[in-house]
């Protein structure tokens, strides 16, 4: 089968088609035809050899995959052949036509939800909602401010915000990314490529400030944060890419919180949880991934560079 293999961590270049043996399950395993294999930052650190866990070599990325069970091994009980499923894993392998994962971490997927969709549900959706509900605590009636929203997490995250009953206030930072935070429930949105856009929001805000603030590049934005939560509000990091320096102060006055969240922390448990609520949204109509490109498995190395850019609006996914 064709599968992308890293022999050695680096650049994207590393990032290499190959005809590689079709594995098979093992106790507790199912066998998954892949449709279609998410693409997430976390992928691109692993690649580059700057995570704090990393594989063996050689291997084959990618975490989120959705496609079609193919075989089970022993002791499975929840799939059959032809199921419609997504995996949700954390050993990688998903960037193959083929992929073995643990019958825990595969969930059924939806009518109505494609592979592409499912593909994007293991990482961005899941952390979306890690960030909302366990972390943020979120509550109906809050104001809740997405730093970052037209990304693949963001977007899910004023999705399940709307639908949670909260006010959902939201930024990016080209035209396509207002439009989209907007058509997914966000209240108001605004541009951070524009240098007052700090005084927009305060001004928008008033003196009450946001409750709840989840944030996908901390290193930019937590000061700004700080001033903006309202008393006792929080700041969850969802992602940072490198360091910052705040006052502690900031956190006094109003007895705000900063929060850190890792999905890779969720129990077995937890995940379930997610999953299940996941699940019951998008079969309520009241959440759908949103898929901002398709790409062939060849073009893996590409995937990686555009994961990264800013202005992404949706989540980006391989096609075997």
């Amino acid at each position: 089968m064709k599968a992308i293999v890293v022999k050695s961590f680096g650049a994207p270049g590393v990032l290499q088609l190959t005809e590689i043996e079709k594995p098979a399950p093992g106790k507790g395993e199912i066998l998954i035809k892949v449709e279609a294999a998410g693409v997430n930052p976390v992928d691109t650190y692993i690649r580059g050899g700057a995570y704090p866990v990393l594989p063996s070599l050689p291997y084959t990325p990618g975490m989120d995959a959705a496609g079609v069970v193919e075989a089970v091994g022993e002791d499975v009980s929840r799939f059959k052949p032809g199921d419609r499923v997504y995996h949700a894993g954390r050993q990688g392998g998903c960037y193959a036509e083929f992929m073995v994962g643990p019958e825990e971490r595969t969930y059924k997927l939806p009518d109505g939800i494609d592979f592409a969709q499912g593909a994007s549900l293991g990482i961005p959706a899941a952390a979306a909602w890690r960030a909302l509900f366990n972390r943020g605590q979120a509550k109906a009636g809050e104001r809740v401010l997405i730093h970052g929203a037209s990304g693949a997490a963001g977007l899910t995250a004023v999705q399940l915000a709307r639908t949670a009953g909260l006010e959902v206030f939201g930024t990016a930072s080209t035209a396509e990314g207002l439009a989209a935070v907007k058509e997914s429930g966000a209240s108001v949105v605004f541009d951070h490529s524009k240098s007052d856009y700090i005084a927009d929001l305060k001004g928008r805000l008033g003196e009450n400030g946001v409750h709840l603030i989840i944030e996908m590049l901390a290193n930019i934005n937590l000061e700004n944060d700080l001033d903006l939560l309202a008393p006792r509000g929080r700041v969850v990091i969802v992602g940072s890419r490198g360091r910052i320096e705040i006052d502690p102060r900031a956190t006094m006055g109003k007895e705000t919180d900063i929060r850190g969240m890792s999905l890779f922390n969720a129990s077995i448990t937890e995940a379930d949880e997610t999953h299940a609520a996941l699940i019951g949204a998008m079969k309520a109509g009241a959440f759908k991934p949103v898929v901002a490109a398709k790409l062939p498995l060849a073009d893996a190395p590409q995937s990686h560079e555009q994961v990264m850019k800013s202005g992404n609006c949706g989540n980006i996914v391989l096609i075997p």
